[in-house]
């Protein structure tokens, strides 16, 4: 539920994000003054990449459809950058190489976490932890470990395979 909550939130400010754009760029303004908007409009964005991998993903769409839109600004934004503004594929690639770093250190607690779990229930329930009673809140707190570890590793993956694609553009 939580990973479909964020979705909707990162989704709303995707959209947000577009409305702020088209306000903000009317088409007569001049390609300086343009450039100058795009450059401020998507500063939060790199911003937020930098803190979040996921944040490249939320913004990227939006990214690409001002490029469509503008496309002689994002050259020059491009051209002072050095790479391809607002994200690089060197950019994309330290998001992803981060998110996986974050991944494999969270199933590290994760794992550690559980087994403690585990080890309080077996020590709390001393000999009756062979019990069916004991085996039943054994097994509850496996099953939680295996769905939490679920629900991560779907956003895991979904936002890797996310910043794969964007890399292999």
């Amino acid at each position: 539920m939580l990973p479909i909550l964020c979705a909707l939130i990162v989704a709303g400010a995707v959209l947000w994000a577009g409305q702020q754009i088209a306000r903000a760029l009317p088409r007569p303004v001049d390609s300086d003054r343009q450039s100058a908007t795009l450059l401020a409009l998507f500063a939060p964005a790199v911003a937020a990449a930098a803190a979040d991998p996921r944040a490249i993903v939320a913004w990227h769409p939006l990214a690409a459809t001002a490029r469509t839109l503008y496309p002689k600004q994002f050259a020059e934004l491009d051209r002072a950058c050095g790479s391809t503004f607002p994200f690089s594929t060197e950019a994309i690639e330290r998001a992803h190489a981060r998110w996986t770093a974050d991944w494999l250190a969270w199933e590290r607690r994760h794992d550690g976490e559980f087994k403690l779990k585990a080890a309080t229930v077996e020590h709390e329930l001393g000999a009756a932890a062979a019990s069916p009673y004991g085996r039943a809140r054994l097994d509850a707190v496996e099953q939680e470990k295996l769905d939490l570890y679920q629900q991560h590793y779907e956003e895991y993956t979904r936002i890797a395979k996310a910043l794969q694609a964007l890399i292999r553009r």
